[in-house]
């Protein structure tokens, strides 16, 4: 085994991870990381279950190839489809020590106590939805909270195409939102279950009631690998610290540095890699 440091991995099925990975950079700056999108084979969100997790284990060993120890699967559907089978069946068979973790715990751990009313709206991809990961997670943590779902499979088009901004979005955007709430008036927290989410957020706000909150995971995220960087040191003392990023694609390095530049708004040289 060797003791080598390396720097923390985050995984993502596409573009929208990267508005996890900023808030992790902002919260963890002094680490280094490795960027991992597969948006070659993006999306994922449709995919039946075996495939997003052969398509996740597949990124996931390519991040431990380039040296990564952590992994954050900053990505709904990964983690809901992917993330405990690779826990449970893969880690174990290996010598060295790995971690690979996801983005729905830490969303679920806090979610509670951010609703008065106890009614709890998730909105996401086909695939998180109807795993129903939230609903089973946030039950472990606050089961009197009651937890309504909406999927919106045209929000991750919108944002892809750098349509999230104009008014076409706002169409899809009212009519995921108003059958949400036609579920439950009560709804006064709302979990955004897909990290493209974020850069629809104040049109989503436009939409809903007074006093409705609105959670976006990546500061959750951040805060909670902090956390559990603290608690496992033995994790911690193998990642690098030199404040440095990296960033990987399966598709077109151009596409992918234009895109990723939306979500950073900062310029982005990536590379291409085979999967």
């Amino acid at each position: 085994m060797t003791d080598k440091a390396a720097p923390i991995g985050v995984f993502d099925s596409g573009y929208g991870g990267l508005t996890v990975f900023s808030e992790i950079r902002k919260k963890l700056p002094q680490y280094d990381y490795i960027y991992l999108g597969d948006n070659a084979r993006v999306p994922y969100g449709t995919r039946a279950f075996e495939t997003v997790y052969r398509y996740t284990l597949e990124c996931v060993e390519q991040l431990f190839g380039m040296g990564c120890r952590l992994v954050i699967l900053a990505c709904n559907t990964a983690s809901a489809k992917a993330l405990r089978s690779i826990q449970q069946r893969d880690l174990p068979k290996l010598k060295e020590l790995r971690r690979v973790l996801g983005v729905i715990r830490p969303t679920a751990e806090v979610i509670g106590v951010y609703t008065v009313t106890g009614k709890v709206g998730i909105m996401g991809t086909q695939g998180t939805v109807t795993s129903n990961s939230y609903k089973l997670e946030i039950a472990k943590f606050f089961p009197g909270v009651e937890v309504f779902q909406e999927a919106c499979p045209m929000w991750v088009p919108l944002v892809e195409n750098n349509e999230f901004a104009g008014p076409g979005a706002d169409y899809f955007i009212k009519k995921n939102i108003d059958h949400l709430m036609a579920q439950c008036s009560e709804i006064d927290t709302i979990a955004l279950a897909c990290t493209h989410y974020p850069l629809l957020i104040d049109k989503i706000r436009d939409c809903l009631p007074g006093g409705v909150r609105v959670v976006s995971q990546g500061p959750l995220v951040a805060e909670s690998l902090q956390d559990y960087l603290n608690r496992h040191p033995e994790i911690e003392a193998l990642c690098s610290k030199g404040g440095e990023s990296r960033f990987f694609t399966t598709e077109s390095t151009d596409s992918f540095n234009e895109k990723a530049g939306i979500f950073l708004h900062d310029t982005v040289f990536s590379e291409q890699i085979e999967i």
